[in-house]
């Protein structure tokens, strides 16, 4: 199956991935050119699956966007402004990114609390003031309540004592508390049981959609690549081999990907 859609050029672009080229390990015995001449475009308002076999360049893209990485060269635009040259806390100052590890996200030692207010906090100057404003506990309260999950009633409970799935919720409710252009999902559900995994989708769809953001998902789960978001992106050997958004989309189903997948293997002579 080969499916291709263009991002309709009419709608504004959020990101533009321009000409990258980025070559690991250069000059060794182990160099990988991964990228080539690789291009991406992402509209506004777009949430984006993206799956692939491991080395495909999946994760890649994400630590290019997130300043993890640097290209070799080429141009990394978000919101009309390069950022290629910016360091990677500057990046997290517009891009919010959720991990695989539900430890990631969140301060452990921390009650609920102070994660909240560190994350109500982002960007802001810190002086001899207190860490934890009270006044804002309602707000938190309501926050928490979105979750469903009755932690608006342990605000003072370390992170530690939460379960996988509850972490996993509260980290993505911190990276989107105050204003981000791009929302970074790194297999954010691939270390949770099915059941916390359901929820947690259900609550990244409509968090993406109730707070108008743009979302870039790599995940290894078909079912979810089908069933959430508006654009499937597929990769190979830092290429794009699928891509479809829309009712091109939704048209998509899990034994077409597997097809395509079997597809590549063939032409690589191996199994993915």
């Amino acid at each position: 199956m080969s499916t291709q859609l263009k991002s309709d050029p009419e709608q504004e672009s959020l990101v533009e991935m321009t000409h990258i080229e980025k070559v690991f390990n250069p000059g060794t015995i182990s160099e990988v050119s991964l990228f080539h001449n690789f291009n991406l475009s992402i509209r506004k308002g777009a949430f984006v699956s993206v799956i692939g076999s491991n080395g495909s360049g999946k994760t890649t893209v994400l630590n290019l966007l997130c300043g993890s990485v640097s290209p070799d060269s080429g141009e990394i635009k978000v919101g009309g402004k390069e950022i290629s040259h910016l360091s990677e806390f500057r990046h997290s100052r517009f891009i919010g990114r959720v991990f695989q590890n539900p430890a990631a996200g969140t301060c452990p030692e921390l009650t609920i609390l102070e994660n909240l207010s560190l994350a109500d906090n982002k960007g802001n100057r810190f002086g001899l003031t207190p860490g934890v404003t009270r006044k804002r506990v309602d707000y938190y309260r309501s926050q928490l309540e979105l979750l469903h999950l009755g932690l608006e009633d342990k605000l003072d409970v370390h992170v530690a004592s939460l379960s996988g799935g509850q972490r996993q919720a509260l980290a993505l409710l911190i990276c989107t508390m105050t204003p981000i252009k791009l929302l970074i999902l790194d297999e954010h559900t691939a270390a949770l049981d099915p059941k916390s995994s359901e929820n947690v989708m259900e609550l990244t769809e409509r968090f993406v959609h109730e707070k108008n953001l743009t979302a870039l998902m790599v995940t290894h789960n078909l079912k979810y690549a089908v069933t959430y978001g508006d654009r499937l992106l597929m990769m190979h050997r830092g290429r794009i081999v699928l891509d479809a958004e829309g009712e091109a989309k939704k048209a998509v189903g899990i034994r077409d990907l597997t097809a395509r997948f079997d597809e590549i293997s063939l032409e690589d002579g191996n199994s993915i």
